[in-house]
């Protein structure tokens, strides 16, 4: 760690607040300060009990009156606010949101006294155009910079640290995916910076008034393209992975990849994609010539990373339910293979010539292939596997009780009607379809809970 000579603020008790202080980078910066002795507020929209040196306060920074009563006594303060998360409806307005937090903010600060404010934002390139994340994060700094209030801007690049949204993406995409299928933005440049250091620089801005009123770019030691992160990621699992760059898939299609693999919600992997777009490189390091770190490597920045999560995973909500997860999980792999293993029967027992065609014969072959998926996606734990199956059981269902059509209507809707053994196997699979479109639906509604940013099952 840096040497570094402590503010008058540090002696202060309570005068320094952490607002965020739920989140990634906030959790991490007020314990870091109470650690160096510093007594902090943090500020939550929710009821936090106190602990050694941090007194947690209860504020909304839409209402104006809880803010300024939270702010009272403080002289620095560290913004760490966003509105990426939440409902579909919420991150359609984030930027709006994200400025009106930013205007509270400052006037509350101003009227209260604040001498300080750091706030840390994304790495962004002003000569570019901006995603709406990134560009409402450059704002940010702007609307907190406007007043009389001191403002230490920290722009940082891609950070790498347990329970991040970034590592999330990024682990679970590796681990889970042999071949990945990209845009174009995985030739784009990153610098990754590790949470640890990123907390550093934090808290040493407030160690160095002369920092105030400036802008800094952080950065970690190493430069390199998203592909070339995943492949360093795969390396550290030893195992092999496949990137095919596909230049028409747009950032609101990888969202719902994303989505679709990880933990992390649309909703959430939308902007954080979005910024992906231009490089996030650092074009001044300054701020290493007053804040000297040993940076971490990006390789080591993940085995930080991955041994956190691994043995302290963040807790999952808690659910009544009736049927648990893995036996919902079990439940289909056992219904997917077993309707697989019936649906060979169509080329061994059924005597219908028409199934020896080759439309026929295609549509069993994707139909396999589909299967397949299935069961290597839903053994993986990912919502597309239990979205795929849940598809393929409700096709299959159907496809089925058409077969058997002629049993109610004397007629056939899709070829000649079976013999009376291949119409009991119709009903047999048909119960199979059943139950599997029962356990995706009850998985695919379950998982996001089961796997909060990270966490196995």
């Amino acid at each position: 760690m840096a040497q570094q000579s402590p503010d008058t603020t540090k002696n202060k008790p309570y005068s320094i607040m952490v607002t965020g202080v739920s989140g990634f980078i906030g959790t991490r910066l007020v314990s870091h300060l109470s650690k160096l002795g510093c007594s902090v507020k943090g500020m939550s929209r929710r009821e936090i009990p106190d602990t050694t040196n941090v007194k947690y306060v209860k504020a909304d920074v839409f209402d104006v009156a809880q803010l300024e009563n939270a702010i009272t006594g403080v002289e620095v303060a560290y913004y760490l606010l966003h509105s990426m998360e939440g409902s579909k409806d919420q991150w359609k307005e984030f930027a709006s949101r994200e400025k009106i937090q930013a205007q509270n903010f400052l006037a509350a600060s101003t009227k209260a006294g604040v001498k300080r404010i750091i706030y840390l934002g994304g790495l962004v390139n002003d000569s570019l155009g901006l995603s709406p994340h990134m560009k409402s994060r450059k704002e940010v700094g702007e609307i907190l910079a406007s007043g009389n209030i001191p403002v230490t801007e920290l722009r940082a690049s891609l950070i790498i640290g347990a329970q991040g949204g970034s590592y999330a993406m990024l682990r679970y995409l590796v681990e889970r995916l042999p071949v990945m299928v990209c845009p174009s933005w995985v030739k784009s440049l990153a610098q990754p910076i590790a949470v640890d250091d990123v907390i550093e620089y934090l808290a040493g801005c407030m160690m160095h008034p002369d920092t105030a009123g400036n802008i800094y770019e952080v950065g970690g030691k190493d430069r390199m393209t998203y592909e070339e992160l995943m492949q360093v990621y795969a390396k550290y699992l030893n195992k092999n992975l496949f990137v095919i760059q596909i230049p028409l898939l747009t950032t609101r299609l990888s969202s719902y990849w994303v989505d679709l693999i990880t933990p992390v919600k649309a909703s959430l992997a939308r902007p954080l994609i979005d910024s992906l777009v231009h490089d996030t490189i650092v074009t001044n390091n300054s701020i290493t010539q007053i804040i000297p770190l040993q940076l971490k490597s990006v390789r080591d920045a993940i085995d930080i990373a991955t041994k956190e999560i691994r043995g302290n995973p963040p807790d999952a909500p808690l659910r009544e339910e009736r049927t648990g997860f893995k036996i919902n999980q079990r439940l289909l792999l056992a219904s997917l293979t077993a309707m697989a293993l019936v649906g060979t029967t169509y080329y061994w027992l059924d005597d219908r010539p028409e199934l020896f065609e080759p439309i026929w014969v295609l549509a069993g072959v994707l139909w396999y292939m589909t299967i397949i998926a299935a069961i290597v996606f839903v053994k993986n734990k990912t919502r597309l596997g239990f979205l795929i199956g849940g598809i393929l059981s409700w096709i299959t269902l159907t496809f089925w009780l058409f077969d058997n059509f002629y049993v109610v209507f004397e007629t056939s809707l899709i070829i000649d009607k079976p013999n009376e053994f291949i119409t009991i196997r119709n009903f047999i699979w048909a119960a199979l379809s059943f139950i599997a479109v029962i356990a995706s639906h009850n998985t695919f509604h379950k998982i996001i809970d089961y796997q909060h940013k990270g966490k196995p099952i």
